[in-house]
């Protein structure tokens, strides 16, 4: 269990630590997240900015609380804001996909051309697994070993590497749908327009 909790908070801690950066780094991050929510269109308009900042903060205590100390007490209260920021995020998500609201990703901050899509519904869907496991995993804590942190820190790294990247990533394998256009050239081909 101890190779599972420290890569769980290994890959958590980095994950929030990134997405908090990236709204709390100045105003225009912290306005462009705000926008987003609007946008989602799940909240009255007053209470926007004031969940924006508690979302911000609450993903900023995250990786403090994953810290590794004695004892689990305040790991295990990581793990379980973690998992509750998670859901949260999975249902807006989900949301906003039943809706079919065109919104951008602004969960590193970056303004992704790529609406939210089934593949954001599955990473959140996984991270929330991820803390779910780390949180039990730290009702057994028996403390960190060298051999389990040399194994556990860089899957940890290259896990948070691969959720911050996300969007590039599936950008490569997913097909690219144009707004309003056909999902692949061949289509367009096919029904007697030019590719272009």
């Amino acid at each position: 269990m101890s190779y599972l909790l420290v890569f769980s908070r290994c890959l958590l801690a980095l994950v929030f630590l990134a997405s908090a950066a990236s709204k709390l780094r100045g105003r225009p991050a912290f306005r462009a997240f705000a926008d987003s929510l609007r946008t989602m269109n799940l909240l009255p308009a007053r209470v926007v900015v004031p969940v924006a900042g508690a979302v911000a903060v609450a993903e900023a205590m995250v990786p403090l609380l994953l810290v590794p100390l004695p004892g689990a007490a305040v790991t295990t209260v990581g793990f379980t804001v973690a998992a509750a920021l998670l859901a949260a995020f999975t249902v807006a998500v989900a949301a906003v996909l039943h809706r079919g609201t065109r919104v951008s990703c602004r969960c590193f901050g970056e303004a992704a051309a790529a609406p939210f899509g089934r593949h954001h519904l599955a990473r959140n869907v996984v991270l929330t697994v991820v803390a779910g496991i780390g949180a039990y995993a730290s009702l057994g804590d028996s403390g960190v070993t060298v051999r389990t942190a040399v194994l556990a820190v860089p899957l940890g790294v290259v896990g948070a590497l691969i959720v911050v990247r996300f969007d590039d990533l599936a950008a490569l394998f997913l097909p690219v749908t144009p707004p309003g256009g056909a999902a692949h050239r061949g289509t367009a081909l096919r029904d007697g327009r030019s590719g272009g």
